[in-house]
């Protein structure tokens, strides 16, 4: 496979403190045997760097990939802009709690899109307090949850935006 769900399960688990089985899933397609080898991958990796583990930092130091670590950075410097961010699927809601586990003001800027089918991210989103705006059972990534995310976005603000006041329907509402 393409390897950054191997990431970001490891990164999750040593976050999460719990067993790379509760995280680990499939990611682009790994059938039974395989998940079962990624979590043994992924318990290798954290048994490795316990002890150099202590905190986020270390965690996307010593698991995570550059994507992961560059997203959870990106996220702590559009809320130091006091800009809103769309977090799509698994691995970028790790890179989110990452960054969320390093600045905790954080999170009210951060939009997540859909629940994803591997099996981890109930576990990080429940652990970041997030609730997606969208459960389609989506596992492509590449942006896709947050393309759908913001299409659903731009509609609510459209209709907020276009929506009379009772007063100017003529509605009494007393």
């Amino acid at each position: 496979g393409i390897g950054n769900t191997t990431a970001a399960a490891a990164v999750a688990a040593a976050l999460l403190e719990v067993e790379p089985a509760e995280i680990v899933g499939p990611g682009t397609g790994l059938d039974e045997a395989g998940v079962r080898h990624k979590a043994a991958v992924v318990r290798r990796g954290l048994a490795r760097h316990r002890s150099d583990i202590h905190g986020p930092l270390d965690a996307l130091r010593c698991l995570g990939g550059f994507e992961i670590a560059a997203l959870a950075g990106a996220y702590l410097t559009a809320a130091q802009h006091r800009m809103p961010v769309l977090v799509d699927g698994f691995i970028t809601s790790v890179s989110a709690l990452a960054a969320v586990r390093i600045q905790p003001r954080l999170r009210p800027w951060l939009v997540f899109t859909h629940r994803s089918a591997e099996p981890g991210h109930d576990r990080v989103l429940a652990a970041l307090g997030a609730e997606p705006l969208l459960d389609l059972g989506m596992r492509l990534g590449e942006g896709s949850g947050a393309g759908v995310a913001l299409g659903v976005l731009r509609s609510a603000c459209t209709l907020h935006n276009g929506m009379a006041t009772f007063a100017e329907a003529g509605i009494d509402a007393g």
